[in-house]
Formats: structure tokens, sequence, C-alpha cells
């Protein structure tokens, strides 16, 4: 074997290592990016939990009245599953978060929103809220802008003003909702027993209708019942006007939590170039009973054709 075929064998050789190695770089999974803590600190010091799953385009997801992140769930896994990184956490006093015995009027629960996008390191989001949370985001653009916000997507929301007033004749009487509280004050879990059938279908499992009471009534009580006042007496019909970018409220036209024509539909009315989507037989517990059309619904609007 001369030197010329020696030196040929070498760099074919070398060739077949260096291929080799490429394909082994390829084939390395990319290096995901550090997991921050699971909570972050609010302005007043209270501990938020938070559930952060996956990388690409940031979804933030906020759950209604009494409910954690862990709400969302069946929403979190399918939008993962297609790319996106998907963020929840819970409000203070709810779920793994610390009960600091206040800050549930909506200015303080926006800033508690900031706080996680800021904290974070989130922009370009798209905000997801649930019922009461509705009143949260819009509160948070009138206080913080959209300056890191895409896009926002209300389901079921209780916006934009729920009492009854000379300038809002559809709303309910505010004796009605303090009795509402008061009922809640006196027995919480007969309460939500008595009321929460309305908020699932007659084809809902009865062990998803126990899984998400026992998630309600994992809520502290003074948050329970201070949550109820904020979402029930807080007025967004200001806050709604101010949200300058795509918008989509998706809302059951037999939700009896939050019907479909004192909230949904004005909501959408508030908001410039909001779009409606009217679940048919749609209650007010979209997220678990209407999983695929919801899903479905939110990546169409998260990743727009």
């Amino acid at each position: 074997m001369n030197r010329r075929t020696l030196l040929g064998m070498a760099a074919a050789g070398a060739g077949v290592l260096a291929g080799t190695g490429a394909a082994v770089a390829a084939a390395q999974p990319r290096p995901e990016r550090p997991r921050p803590p699971d909570q972050v600190s609010a302005r007043d010091g209270t501990r938020l939990f938070v559930r952060d799953w996956g990388d690409g385009a940031p979804v933030l997801f906020l759950a209604g009245w009494t409910l954690p992140s862990d709400f969302w769930g069946y929403q979190m896994a399918a939008l993962q599953a297609q790319g996106l990184r998907c963020i929840a956490y819970d409000r203070r006093g709810h779920g793994q978060s610390s009960d600091p015995g206040g800050g549930y009027d909506h200015d303080t629960l926006a800033d508690d929103l900031a706080a996680v996008i800021e904290q974070r390191g989130l922009s370009g989001v798209t905000l997801v809220g649930h019922s009461m949370a509705s009143g949260e985001i819009a509160r948070y653009v009138a206080r913080h802008g959209t300056g890191r916000i895409a896009r926002i997507a209300l389901v079921g929301p209780t916006t934009p003003f729920l009492v009854q007033t000379p300038d809002n004749p559809a709303g309910l009487p505010r004796e009605v909702m303090a009795a509402s509280r008061a009922a809640i004050a006196r027995d919480f879990p007969g309460q939500i027993g008595s009321q929460i059938g309305p908020f699932f279908t007659a084809q809902t499992s009865p062990d998803m209708v126990a899984w998400v009471k026992a998630m309600m009534l994992r809520t502290s009580l003074q948050a329970v019942i201070e949550c109820a006042r904020a979402l029930q007496e807080t007025d967004f019909r200001r806050d709604l006007p101010r949200i300058d970018v795509p918008a989509l409220i998706v809302h059951g036209d037999v939700d009896r939590s939050a019907p479909l024509d004192l909230t949904g539909r004005p909501t959408a009315e508030l908001i410039p170039g909001a779009r409606l989507v009217v679940v048919e037989g749609g209650p007010h517990g979209l997220p678990v009973t209407h999983v695929e059309r919801l899903n479905a619904e939110l990546l169409r609007f998260v990743r727009p054709a």
C-alpha cells in the first residue's frame, strides 16, 4: 500500500467520522431553557405559585373565581404539545399561592399579573382568562398597557359590569349579590354543592365534577368572599376599550353563571375589533366541558393562518 493510498484512506476515514459527529450532534436535543423557580413575588411579598411548561411563544392562563391553575391543564397540555410555552399561576389565596389576608381588589390582582409577566420575562404573550380573570386582564391593560401583550382571549367573562344601576339596567341588584356572599360566608361547601351543577353539561362525568369542586374548596374563605365582592361590584366599562390588541371572546349560550347577553356579548362590543365565538350548549365551565372546541379556538387564535 503506497503513501497516496494511505492518505486517501485517512481522509475518507476523517470524512466518515466528521459525518458521524455531525449526525450525532444533529440528533442531540436542543438544550432547554433554564427552568425558573415555581413562584414569583407580588409587590407586597405575596408568593404566587406558577406552572411553566414547554418553550416557544408564551401563553399565560388565568383561572376564574375559586379556581387554581390546575383548571387549565387540558388547554396547557394541548397547546404545549403544539410547541407553545404555557404558563399559569394561582391567584393569591388560591391553590398553592400564599394566603396574605388581603389584596383582593382588582388593582392589586392586576399588579399580581404584572409581577408574573415581568418576573417570567414574558413579551409577545397571549393572555387567556376565564370568568373573573377577565376583569384582572382588563384592569392590567388599564394600569400597565399592552406593551408585552400580543393578544387576549376571554372565556366566559364576567365583565363588563354586573351591578344593576340606572345606566346598567340589565345588571343584578346589589342586595341579591350581597345575599349570595352572605350565603357563601355561612356555608361555602353547601353553596358550591347546590350551585355547581349548571357549571357543567349533562354529559360531564361525576368524577370531573368532583375534581373541580375539590379545587374550589381549597380556596381561602376570605379570598372566596372578597373575590366574589370584587368580581360582582367592579365596573370594567372604561377598561375594556383600552384593549388595543387582537381579542377573542368565547362564551357558552347556556352559561348561567355569566349569561351571554349580560357579559360576553357586551364585553365583545366594548373591545375594539373583538371577535365573539358563541359555543352552542356551552355552560360556564367550557375549559372542562368543551375541551376540544376551546383548544381548537385558542390554537387558531394564537397561531392565525
